[in-house]
């Protein structure tokens, strides 16, 4: 069963931070991910095997924060 995860995002400085983020997070399985620089927040659909903290450790790896 699929989910939808909000993550709030920190740290980002322009697009390319978003951009970054939004590629890391699409690289774990089955997830579609998009993120928002303006509005510094990531919507996920993810299966039900990933979790919120799955991908928060994604982000945190990246060098941003998130929530």
């Amino acid at each position: 069963m699929e989910r939808l995860i909000e993550l709030e995002i920190g740290g980002m400085t322009c697009t390319a931070c978003a951009n970054r983020i939004e590629k890391k997070l699409n690289r774990v399985g089955g997830v579609t991910a998009t993120v928002n620089y303006a509005t510094e927040k990531a919507r996920a659909r993810v299966p039900s095997s990933v979790s919120a903290d799955d991908l928060i450790a994604v982000v945190r790896k990246t060098g941003y924060t998130a929530s």
